[in-house]
């Protein structure tokens, strides 16, 4: 069992995508999620349960998911992510206006999982000694998995879907 080892939180981390106008060409940058104080996923299952009358318990079945992420973040200067998200609060962007993919990656294996997620600030500026802003990204889209590459010690990254 020499090979086991625990695998820290700062090994699996998200990137945001950023998509940017110049011209005529619009590209998506999936930005690493820096200085943020929480991103805690919940899976949010969506349950089937009832009770047979020739059994003396309850069944359930999980039919789909919900997942959601909570986040919190100290605003910082110059931090692409930060600023989309501020950008969203602010000027309260709606419906797909405010929809933003999400990776997780493992950076240890490179497996990757990308979701689109609607951007939902909660609040702002509740720290007396920082600045802060805090919501939830919620699910707007299927799981893909792939493996993410990075050319730049995971500052950024781009994804590959795995091919099933």
């Amino acid at each position: 069992m020499s090979d086991v080892k625990i695998v820290q939180r700062h090994k699996i981390v998200a990137f945001y995508g950023v998509t940017e106008t110049s011209g005529s060409t619009t590209t998506t940058t999936f930005y690493r999620m820096k200085k943020f104080t929480q991103l805690a996923k919940s899976q949010n299952p969506i349950e089937y349960g009832r009770q047979y009358v020739d059994e003396p318990f309850g069944v359930t079945d999980v039919m789909g998911y919900n997942p959601s992420i909570a986040y919190a973040f100290d605003k910082h200067r110059n931090l692409p992510v930060q600023e989309d998200i501020i950008k969203i609060t602010n000027d309260e962007l709606l419906g797909d206006d405010a929809v933003r993919p999400i990776i997780i990656v493992d950076t240890e294996t490179n497996d990757a999982w990308k979701r689109d997620f609607a951007v939902i600030p909660n609040s702002e500026g509740d720290n007396i000694n920082v600045y802060t802003y805090s919501g939830n990204f919620r699910c707007k889209g299927e799981l893909i998995k792939g493996t993410a590459a990075t050319t730049d010690d995971f500052q950024t990254v781009t994804f590959t879907e795995a091919s099933n």
